[in-house]
């Protein structure tokens, strides 16, 4: 199978090898995706609204500008009426011609649970970004057929979906793209459908140790911390049998890959170097960060790790048949913003990311922010803001890192939390507890040597805290958030949440400090790192 993979990609690996031409003609490809989009959905209710015909005809820029006139930047809020209808209704050429049969349901960090288009193009998209996997595997110098000689793990989610009356689909991305795994990969594939389709996070774990301590695996693709969980179920497995292992690398000797992506990855690499090789801190041979979301594959890594960067640049997937723009994060939320495509931004400017896919979302805000380490050569002297101190931008394919969202959130594990379910949270175990609280925040807790990843509340309070608060801020979480519920499925994925009390006024004490004291100044309610909460803490304890 290795061999035949191999042959599959080889050819692409040469091409995406050719960085010379991807600086050259990423913006020539990406235009050509978006005319194609264009005409693909000229006969449907939304490209006729928006005269997707008539653009498809025109030139370039003048396509390009149309589109943008025609079409305003728009949230999941924005698609939610006619995705309804596609999805409840079976009601077919709405955003994307024909009736579109799979729902992908996730918990977006800016609007709650999600239903996303994920159309048969798509699939198909998605399955091209799968191979590119393979292809930058094979341009690092990684043997297909070696790693195929023995096993494939790949830890997603519940593999289980529902179908209504109309023959629609709604599910985990993993449970609609399981159809994807046939002959020859399902005869590496691991943890296998039955496995695949428990929903119970914990059984699930164990289930998955237990058939894969007995297993040759070679390549391993799933979130790192879920990646952790299996690795630490795994070793107490070896040692229940009677097996001496101290890591992983003592069970799967031939591990090679570990493809991982969905949270910020640093974090979590002293951890992971720990699982693999002990006290030695080596890592796995090879891993592959991925920019993957539900609404269509952004970005793959294509450079080898290298020691001392954190966090590589990821090439964007510009022939797949999603168009992206950049929005300057300043402008989002303005009626008007600019956008950008890829070959007219600046390295070193923070952009939220928009796409128009191969499923009907047009101009949709993903919501991530990110920095373009390089840029392709821009046509006719286009260029967006530049960063300070103007400097010259790196030319090569597009790539880009993940900086953050253009929303307060939390999510170092999956757990997908917002400012909502946060406040909405404390004020149901305020009244649980019987307690009145002032200012807070949350953020989260990352493992450590005895301290295992969770979340963290600061809380103003006038008394002590007692403990039915923190088991009530835990308990209105899970009752909004199904991503937070599965991390905290008997404590298993994440601790129980930490509580801090603090004295009333520290936050004001904290804003007085940054000379922002006042009534245009608020902490924000969460922050996905651990920056403000610390500090607001620390000059809590100075007091």
């Amino acid at each position: 199978m290795g061999h035949a993979l191999r042959a599959r990609v080889v050819r692409r690996a040469a091409r995406l090898s050719d960085t010379r031409w991807w600086a050259e003609h990423t913006g020539r490809v990406q235009t050509a995706q978006l005319r194609g989009l264009l005409r693909r959905a000229a006969g449907c209710e939304f490209g006729r609204r928006h005269n997707f015909a008539r653009l498809a005809s025109l030139p370039d820029e003048q396509m390009l500008a149309g589109y943008r006139a025609e079409a305003p930047v728009a949230d999941w809020y924005a698609f939610r009426g006619p995705i309804a209808r596609m999805r409840e209704g079976g009601e077919p050429n709405v955003l994307w011609p024909g009736l579109v049969r799979d729902f992908a349901q996730t918990s977006g960090t800016t609007a709650g649970d999600k239903f996303i288009p994920v159309s048969r193009e798509m699939m198909r998209s998605n399955y091209r970004a799968s191979l590119d996997i393979f292809a930058h595997a094979v341009r690092f110098g990684i043997s297909l057929p070696g790693v195929m000689g023995g096993r494939c793990l790949f830890i997603g989610g519940s593999t289980s979906v529902e179908t209504n009356e109309h023959g629609v689909r709604t599910g985990d991305l993993s449970g609609l793209v399981t159809g994807l795994i046939r002959w020859p990969l399902s005869e590496v594939y691991l943890p296998g459908r039955e496995i695949a389709l428990m929903s119970d996070w914990p059984a699930k774990i164990d289930a998955m140790a237990r058939l894969c301590v007995e297993h040759d695996v070679r390549f391993i693709s799933g979130m790192p911390s879920w990646a952790m969980v299996l690795f630490d179920r795994m070793l107490e497995v070896a040692r229940e049998r009677g097996r001496a292992a101290s890591c992983i690398r003592d069970l799967w000797p031939n591990l090679r890959v570990f493809v991982h992506g969905g949270v910020k990855y640093a974090p979590f690499d002293p951890r992971v170097r720990r699982f693999w090789s002990g006290d030695a801190g080596e890592d796995i041979p090879h891993r592959i960060e991925l920019y993957p979301a539900s609404e269509a594959f952004v970005a793959i890594q294509d450079e080898p790790n290298r020691e001392g960067v954190a966090q590589p640049s990821l090439r964007l997937c510009a022939d797949h048949g999603t168009f992206f723009e950049f929005v300057p994060l300043e402008e989002i939320d303005s009626a008007s913003p600019r956008a950008f495509a890829c070959d007219a931004v600046e390295p070193g400017v923070r952009y939220v990311v928009v796409l128009s896919t191969c499923a009907g979302l047009w101009r949709y805000v993903l919501g991530d922010v990110v920095e373009f380490d390089s840029v392709p050569g821009v046509r006719r002297g286009l260029r967006g803001p530049a960063p300070r101190g103007g400097s010259r931008p790196a030319r090569g394919p597009a790539r880009l890192r993940i900086v953050g969202r253009h929303r307060h959130f939390i999510n170092a594990f999956g757990e997908n939390i917002i400012v909502e379910h946060v406040e909405n949270a404390v004020a149901a175990a305020a009244r649980e507890a019987g307690v009145t609280v002032g200012e807070f925040t949350a953020a989260p807790v990352y493992p450590g040597e005895g301290r295992r990843p969770g979340l963290e509340l600061a809380v103003e309070v006038a008394v002590g805290l007692p403990p039915a608060f923190a088991e009530a801020f835990d308990r209105a979480l899970k009752q909004q958030n199904v991503d937070y519920t599965t991390k905290r499925t008997a404590d298993l994925g994440m601790a129980p949440p930490v509580v801090t009390p603090l004295p009333v006024g520290a936050f004001h004490r904290w804003l007085e400090s940054r000379g922002k004291l006042g009534g245009q100044h608020k902490c924000p309610r969460c922050a996905n790192s651990r920056e403000i909460i610390e500090s607001v803490v620390g000059v809590a304890r100075q007091a």
